[in-house]
């Protein structure tokens, strides 16, 4: 167990796995959550990752965003609690997971979102790329293209889903849909804007930019989450 150390601030662990299927990865943030419900005195809960191809809704998601018949598809498709419209996830994206009791932090999930996103904006500006914000949309945009979603679910304060970062993925999945339904706004990966971008290079990046947006004091643990 290594510690990137600030001392004063409130702790949170972070987990740097690799490829995950999405139900496992699924299966740790619910007990997660359901962890720092009974016992909110828990250290905050950071996984970053990736996942092999897979579409997902949100919890009111409308299936017309969908343009291919499901039932004949090879890649999986779930509907899971968080909010937005329909996304996918596949290698070359980083996604993180926030297992966070907004208690500690500010209970406002218009400030969380915003936290989310700018976590992203501070990782584009280290590689001099400047990420924008659109007013009515969540997430972060280069050039008015999207390379970063976020989809959140907060239960008593506790959050899971998180936000995912096109670094290097093959974006041919994102053809399959209209991505977060919205319809006029291209999707776009890092290394279009920096060819040389690397993506464990962003996920240390993220670690560096998600201590300082939410004040934690980072400690890399090694494995899987803890789930007992």
């Amino acid at each position: 167990m290594s510690v990137l150390l600030d001392p004063g601030r409130l702790r949170c662990l972070i987990y740097n796995l690799g490829l995950v299927p999405y139900k496992v990865a699924w299966q740790w943030q619910r007990a997660l959550v359901q962890q720092h419900q009974q016992h909110p005195e828990c250290n905050d809960v950071l996984l970053l990752l990736e996942h092999p191809p897979v579409y997902t809704l949100g919890q009111g998601a409308d299936p017309k965003f969908i343009k291919f018949n499901p039932n004949l598809s090879n890649v999986e498709l779930h509907r899971v609690e968080r909010g937005g419209e329909v996304t996918y996830h596949c290698p070359g994206q980083l996604v993180g997971y926030p297992i966070l009791n907004l208690r500690r932090h500010q209970q406002d999930l218009h400030w969380y979102l915003r936290q989310l996103e700018e976590v992203i904006i501070r990782v584009l500006a280290v590689y001099g790329v400047r990420g924008d914000r659109i007013s009515g949309l969540t997430g972060v945009w280069v050039e008015g293209k999207k390379v970063a979603a976020i989809g959140i679910k907060v239960s008593r304060w506790i959050t899971m889903h998180g936000f995912a970062i096109n670094v290097c993925p093959d974006l041919e999945g994102f053809e399959q849909i209209v991505p977060c339904g919205i319809r006029d706004r291209a999707v776009a990966s890092l290394i279009e804007f920096v060819p040389t971008i690397q993506l464990e290079q962003v996920r240390s990046e993220i670690k560096t930019a998600f201590a300082e947006v939410f004040s934690l004091e980072l400690i890399s643990v090694e494995g899987e989450p803890s789930l007992e």
